[in-house]
């Protein structure tokens, strides 16, 4: 797999043990405030299952994967209400990380909530994906999601590796819109919603923020094992690169998602930096996502 090529010169692709790309965990939450049938619950649990198979023995790329190089990730679907018989809305919180070199340390990649989740779902239904089909909202939702996460982290391994997969959720984009489905025209959720995840990621005026994505885990997270004052400098000249984000597209959805999800790992990595470099990476921050300043003032904490 070409992207490891870049990190893990060790890991020879000579095993015959295949794997798929995906190590996904997935958890389905029932809202407390709505009452849910003994057979919905059974049904519930059976959709865990389903979901968790899916994700997991779908082979959603031609690379090939040992067992562990997937990729960790995790769903959680919260299901509020059952607009209809058979029919659900909710939820879904997306988590990703990836590992950093030489090293038992896990990077968020990805961290975002879709709030406009409705499918239809019944005993026994299969979840399917079929490339450049749309067979039902939640089975293109959840392959949406594969390539969004697949995407992320190619293009944290290597620069724009990741555009391929970017592609391929765009295509089921396309395909769900062309079928009606549930949560992905541009106009739905006020611009942060699928359509506009994936397409600004393929747009030129977000490269900067691919280049950082790349740049902050290669020379970044990557490096820590070294030298963890080098990886802190290399980390915020990375997340310069998205004052050209800011000043074309503030307040993107790409844009605040990659720095919310760093928030903490930026505390955490930053601790013990000296405190121009702390503040340093505060005025950033706070430039790139002002809606959270007060978080990013524990940094100086």
């Amino acid at each position: 797999m070409n992207k490891f090529l870049f990190s893990f010169a060790l890991l020879f692709l000579v095993s015959t043990s295949v794997a798929q790309e995906l190590n996904c965990q997935v958890n389905v939450v029932l809202d407390a405030k709505q009452e849910f049938t003994t057979v919905e619950k059974e049904i519930f649990d059976q959709l865990k299952q389903t979901v968790y198979d899916m994700m997991n023995t779908t082979q959603w790329t031609k690379d090939k994967f040992k067992i562990e190089e997937r990729i960790n990730c995790n769903l959680q679907l919260q299901i509020k209400d059952s607009p209809s018989p058979g029919v659900y809305s909710g939820a879904l919180q997306i988590q990703s990380t990836r590992p950093a070199f030489n090293s038992s340390y896990n990077s968020t990649v990805f961290n975002f909530q879709d709030n406009d989740i409705v499918f239809g779902y019944s005993r026994g239904a299969q979840l399917i994906y079929a490339p450049n089909q749309f067979r039902d909202n939640l089975t293109s939702i959840l392959a949406y999601y594969a390539y969004f996460i697949i995407a992320m982290d190619y293009d944290s391994f290597s620069l724009k590796g990741g555009t391929p997969y970017f592609n391929e959720a765009q295509n089921i984009v396309v395909n769900a819109q062309s079928a009606s489905g549930s949560g992905w025209r541009s106009n739905e959720s006020g611009k942060k919603n699928r359509y506009w995840l994936v397409d600004n990621a393929l747009h030129q005026l977000f490269e900067p923020l691919r280049v950082c994505n790349y740049e902050y885990h290669r020379n970044g997270v990557d490096k820590m094992y070294e030298s963890l004052e080098t990886a802190r400098i290399n980390m915020y000249q990375a997340l310069t690169k998205l004052n050209k984000v800011v000043a074309t597209r503030p307040n993107s959805i790409n844009l605040l998602n990659f720095c919310q999800a760093k928030n903490t790992e930026l505390k955490n990595l930053f601790a013990d930096a000296e405190i121009k470099e702390k503040q340093d990476l505060v005025t950033l921050m706070q430039r790139l996502d002002p809606a959270n300043s007060s978080k990013y003032d524990e940094i100086l904490k």
